[in-house]
Formats: structure tokens, C-alpha cells, sequence
């Protein structure tokens, strides 16, 4: 419960924490950007770790006059990250992926996951990996999944390169343009579940057309 809190708290005062860190830390905050987006995309255990705040955030902060941080090398190296993040993932995947298929789970991945996700990737092809980027949670098993599964590494590659720089970018320099309004900052917790909710809508619309297609059978 106590780590709970904790995750919580660092996710609505990012901005807050961002700037704590970039005072007491200068260009070291680099690095930890690194590792959070790293551990996000590439632990499959670690999938509640802010993302897209994160990069929201982080571009708020390279905006300001009182550090250090520029936008320019925030934003290849958080690609960076996400693209080793993800290729780890993915191989992790394909290392288990046959133990999972003989037996019905490991930790919390049950064979019909894989299933599902094979079928869903064959029905919306590549485009499926970048989409999956952009929604918390899924964008950390999504690789694991495409790696156990039967997308080649060829195919995931090309698509795993197009949606990490098209979510760095696109989230970070909403940040850097956007995230010092004094009405952001001053309701950046709302900003915060604003993004969150944007994020999950795809997966709550899915599941919801799920649903009702289950009660017209």
C-alpha cells in the first residue's frame, strides 16, 4: 500500500519531482529519464511507471530557463531508450513464449493471450505495435507478446522504430510547448489524468465492444 502511495504521489507531481531532480542533480537527470523509460518499456514487471507523463513532463522542464536540459537530447535519447527497452522485451518473449504455449501461464501471461494477440496482429497487421505505444500498460506487454508469438523480428523492428519516435516526439514537445502554461501548472495533476485518460480510452473502448459483443451471443 505504501509503494502504492508513493507511485502515486511521483505521478501526479512529476513536474515537481522533475525539477527537485534537475536541481540537486543537473545533467544527471538524463540518465534517470533513461532508466525510468527503459524500465517501462523492458521489465514486463514493471508496466505502472509513467510514461507518457513523463515525457510530458520532461518536456515542460527542458523548456524552462533554470537548468541545463535541453529538448535536442532529451528526445533521441528517450527514443533510445524505449527502442532497447522494447528489444529486450521482445527477445525476453521469445525466450519464454514456447514455455508459455506448453503450459497454460507464467506470472500473469495465460497461453490465450498470445492467441488472442497473434490473431489481433494477423487482422491489423504492424500497425498494431505502434498503437499499442501510446496506451499505459500495454505498451509494455505488447512486445513480450509480439516476441512469444509469430511476428518475426524483422517486421516488429520497422514498427517498433516508427511508434517510439513518433511517441517520444509527439508527447515530449507537447510538453515543451505546452507544459509551462501557468494553467498547466497549476492543474498538472489534472494534465496528468487527462493524459492517462486518453491513453486507456482505446483499451476501455475495446473492452466495452468486447463486452457487449459476449451478451449478444
Amino acid at each position: 500500500m505504501e509503494l502504492i502511495k508513493t507511485l502515486l504521489d511521483f505521478l501526479l507531481h512529476l513536474d515537481r519531482f522533475l525539477d527537485m531532480w534537475a536541481n540537486e542533480y543537473g545533467v544527471l537527470l538524463y540518465a534517470i529519464l533513461f532508466l525510468i523509460v527503459f524500465t517501462e518499456t523492458g521489465l514486463i514487471v514493471m508496466p505502472l511507471l509513467p510514461g507518457d507523463s513523463l515525457l510530458f513532463a520532461a518536456g515542460a522542464l527542458a523548456a524552462r530557463d533554470t537548468n541545463d536540459l535541453s529538448v535536442a537530447v532529451i528526445i533521441p535519447l528517450l527514443i533510445v531508450a524505449a527502442l532497447l527497452g522494447d528489444n529486450v522485451n521482445y527477445f525476453v518473449g521469445k525466450t519464454l513464449g514456447n514455455k508459455i504455449k506448453m503450459r497454460e501461464r507464467i506470472l500473469f501471461f495465460k497461453r490465450e493471450y498470445i492467441t488472442e494477440t497473434e490473431q489481433f496482429y494477423a487482422k491489423y497487421g504492424g500497425q498494431t505495435v505502434i498503437i499499442a505505444r501510446f496506451i499505459p500498460i500495454v505498451r509494455t506487454i505488447a512486445p513480450f507478446v509480439a516476441g512469444a508469438g509469430s511476428m518475426e523480428y524483422g517486421r516488429y523492428i520497422r514498427f517498433c522504430i516508427i511508434g517510439a519516435i513518433v511517441w517520444v516526439v509527439s508527447i515530449t514537445l507537447l510538453g515543451y510547448f505546452f507544459g509551462n502554461f501557468p494553467i498547466v501548472q497549476k492543474n498538472f495533476e489534472l494534465v496528468v489524468f487527462g493524459i492517462i485518460g486518453l491513453s486507456i480510452m482505446p483499451m476501455v473502448v475495446a473492452f466495452a465492444k468486447k463486452k457487449l459483443q459476449n451478451r449478444q451471443k
